[in-house]
């Protein structure tokens, strides 16, 4: 939060405030929207709606969808919501999403880490009027995830609701109270956290594992059909209908072959491993979070082993010290002290039984693969037998059309007469 930005409140929201629970679903949505805009090279406005249902002081974002924008007034850059188009897709979402019953809680849309502009607080008014007054706005932060400025911190997004503050009256409509001063309305940063349903554990395991067989193929020689026929010169006839096509899609067809050269089995490996990589990597970076935060704690905290101690319960950071979190300390307190659970209290006898399982799958191993290796050598005598008997068969043949003209001429060679 910038507190530069006259249209974000410096006030922070209380224990009594609103508390959005994210789901990963509206994650997905929201990349795959940005990803499709960034690559259709498109000018308008990146804005969605946010679908959930708000319980007490709880509200929750589980789907999302984009918004259709149409140019507003001649001559100014200012888009605006087709509201035809935007009730008769909520009111399909309404009919789809029956049992929980989902409502239009928020919308969402890119905006820097400062925070919102004015544009924002134009459609933010129109919502609020037209369809939702407690709208809230999740604005992501493509800056910083092109920057890779928050690989180990929080997801790039502010979760924010509106409020009516005292402020210079400066935004155009703001609200008068009678007999008091003008209200404006701003935009104040809510704290969220992500909840995960059965469902969404699938879908991002599974895009998890799409990412691990993608791969890398160079633009500049892979080119669709139509990139082709564009590059044809010019006097030359494009068959691009014909023949051609066909010819060009087996190329490419050839060419992917070529790129990937991975069995089904080696993507699904590749997968697996990339999965377990990134899992191991993001531990290691929440590892290094967490200890960087205990080592910038105020030296009280490091040293002192007596319960009582000099220092308030909730001193103020310095520059140099972290603020002091109670709660983030028993957290950390109660999983150090369920480590040892996950240890055995024997270590030898444990390092022995893993010792004697792992001799014994070593042994089967070997043994399968000795039969597998006799089972061939059977095969291979089988064969030589085969064909040594096919040799000597032949032989006595030969053999055999020979004796005749053999005893003819040592007959002659002696003297004697040979008759039938």
């Amino acid at each position: 939060m910038d507190p530069s930005n006259p249209l974000v409140s410096n006030i922070k929201s209380s224990d009594s405030s609103l508390r959005a629970l994210l789901h990963p679903l509206v994650l997905l949505t929201i990349s795959d929207y940005i990803t499709r805009h960034t690559l259709r090279r498109q000018t308008q406005p990146i804005v969605g709606a946010l679908l959930g249902q708000q319980n007490g002081r709880e509200v929750s974002l589980e789907h999302a969808y984009e918004i259709k924008l149409i140019p507003g007034e001649a001559g100014t850059t200012e888009w605006i919501i087709d509201h035809s188009w935007f009730q008769e897709r909520l009111q399909q979402y309404k009919d789809v999403h029956k049992d929980p019953a989902l409502d239009l809680v928020g919308w969402w849309t890119t905006c820097p880490e400062r925070g919102p502009g004015p544009e924002m607080l134009a459609l933010q008014r129109v919502i609020m009027d037209k369809y939702n007054e407690a709208a809230l706005l999740l604005a992501f932060h493509t800056s910083s995830v092109a920057g890779g400025g928050n690989v180990a911190g929080k997801l790039p997004l502010t979760i924010y609701e509106s409020a009516f503050e005292s402020g210079s009256g400066d935004q155009g409509k703001d609200m008068q109270v009678d007999g008091e001063e003008r209200l404006d309305l701003k935009f104040r940063e809510l704290s969220y956290e992500v909840v995960t349903g059965e469902a969404e554990m699938i879908s991002v395991d599974f895009v998890a594992r799409g990412g691990g067989n993608a791969t890398a193929v160079d633009g500049t020689v892979k080119k669709s059909g139509k990139a082709q026929a564009s590059q044809t010169p010019l006097g030359e006839k494009s068959d691009v209908n014909g023949k051609g096509k066909g010819k060009a899609v087996e190329k490419e067809a050839a060419l992917a072959a070529e790129t990937s050269g991975l069995t089904p089995e080696d993507e699904e490996l590749i997968a697996s491993l990339t999965t377990r990589a990134n899992a191991t990597r993001m531990l290691q970076s929440r590892i290094s979070l967490l200890k960087s935060y205990l080592e910038r704690l105020p030296p009280s905290y490091l040293t002192t082993t007596s319960p009582l101690s000099s220092e308030p319960n909730n001193p103020t950071p310095s520059q140099d010290h972290s603020e002091v979190s109670h709660p983030i300390l028993r957290s950390l307190l109660a999983l150090t002290a369920r480590l040892p659970l996950l240890t055995p209290a024997d270590h030898d006898s444990f390092v022995k039984e893993s010792q004697a399982e792992k001799s014994d799958v070593s042994l089967v191993a070997l043994l399968g693969s000795l039969g597998r290796s006799i089972q061939d050598a059977k095969g291979l005598g089988t064969k030589f037998g085969v064909v040594e008997g096919a040799k000597l068969g032949g032989r006595k043949g030969a053999r055999a059309g020979r004796g005749f003209d053999d005893y003819e001429v040592r007959a002659d060679m002696v003297g004697g007469t040979f008759s039938r």
